[in-house]
């Protein structure tokens, strides 16, 4: 019997893509082990209600495991899906460490020379207790190859899947614009550039932009919120801050279009919840966005005013004379999270 345990302890962060990626990948993962084979068992933060229903074998989860890991004997593997975790067995090197690997965004955030340093320093020790690694874009894989000792360890990339939405619907304190309206979503951080779109909504007044995500940065939110006030926009711009399943999905299906102007991403998981719905994309030219929309999204080759309008005028243009909403969907589709857990089931067989 091969016994893994899958690592959510991210999913204590709700609206965030490593929840989304730990629940999705993790339901699969249930579906596709060879039960007379292989256990799986979930490493769950203990205040959260179960996500993997009540008969799934849970491993609490909690700040001091971060010194004292429960006990791991008879355990083969540990998927460590976020890569700078606290949580990874250090003592027993007996359990093979599968290292899910998204971004090094923490390169591009402006941070320190001394933070990112710090930062590397941990994911390398990270990686030096990994017996394989996992990219999520070939972009990431890149950057690992440029910035981290992998040695002879294999470097594999599994792309993420597409979510599944569910079924939109608005409550009775939900935001319901006025006007059409473009969204946008993630962390509200600095990296995700979200004021670089107030311009654009200047020079499109009949439009709304609604912005959600889970705060993470009051000095930002702020400076997005006086920007708008100095562009006189301040009503066409809405900070929605953390948003339920349904509202999210309900946003998706009614926007006029979806916008992700980030300067990092380890893949972009917004990018394909928006085009499974056929909606038009348009994403900055960073990172590993161009890998995740090649030809179906239209791109901000900077953020000129000027240049970004040109853009969205004449990608809306396309995408209603080319008829794109099928063919957007159809993109989508090819991102498989049915697909990413076989290949981590594949993976799991192959440490001996």
């Amino acid at each position: 019997m091969r016994r893994v345990i899958f690592d959510c302890e991210r999913m204590k962060y709700v609206n965030t893509g490593l929840y989304h990626y730990c629940l999705n990948l993790g339901r699969r993962l249930q579906e596709y082990i060879d039960k007379g084979e292989e256990q799986l068992s979930f490493f769950y933060p203990s205040k959260i209600a179960v996500a993997f229903g009540e008969n799934a074998n849970y491993v609490g989860q909690n700040s001091l495991r971060k010194f004292y890991l429960p006990n791991l004997s008879g355990h083969d593997i540990w998927h460590c899906t976020y890569q700078n975790s606290q949580y990874i067995p250090k003592r027993n090197r007996k359990i093979k460490v599968v290292l899910s690997i998204h971004d090094l965004n923490f390169l591009y955030e402006g941070s320190t020379e001394a933070k990112k340093a710090k930062y590397l320093r941990h994911l390398q020790k990270n990686v030096d207790r990994s017996d394989v690694i996992v990219c999520i874009s070939e972009f990431s894989k890149n950057d690992v190859l440029a910035h981290c000792a992998i040695g002879n360890k294999p470097l594999h990339v599994i792309l993420n899947g597409t979510n599944s939405l569910e079924e939109p619907a608005l409550q009775h304190h939900s935001y319901k614009p006025r006007r059409p309206f473009l969204f946008s979503i993630g962390v509200m951080c600095r990296k995700k550039n979200f004021h670089a779109l107030l311009p654009l909504v200047e020079q499109n007044r009949e439009l709304e932009l609604l912005i959600a995500g889970r705060p993470d940065d009051s000095e930002y939110t702020n400076f997005i919120k006086e920007s708008a006030r100095r562009l006189k926009i301040e009503d066409n711009v809405q900070l929605l801050y953390n948003i339920s399943e349904t509202e999210k999905a309900w946003y998706y299906e009614n926007c006029y279009a979806f916008m992700m102007p980030s300067l990092a991403e380890g893949f972009g998981l917004p990018v394909v919840e928006a085009m499974s719905v056929g909606k038009p994309v348009f994403l900055s030219r960073r990172a590993a966005l161009p890998e995740i929309g090649s030809d179906k999204a239209f791109y901000f080759e900077g953020f000129d005013r000027e240049q970004m309008q040109d853009v969205f005028v004449e990608g809306m243009r396309q995408y209603r004379d080319n008829n794109m909403h099928e063919y957007i969907r159809a993109h989508s589709q090819s991102f498989s999270w049915d697909k990413a857990a076989k290949q981590y089931i594949e993976l799991y067989r192959s440490l001996k």
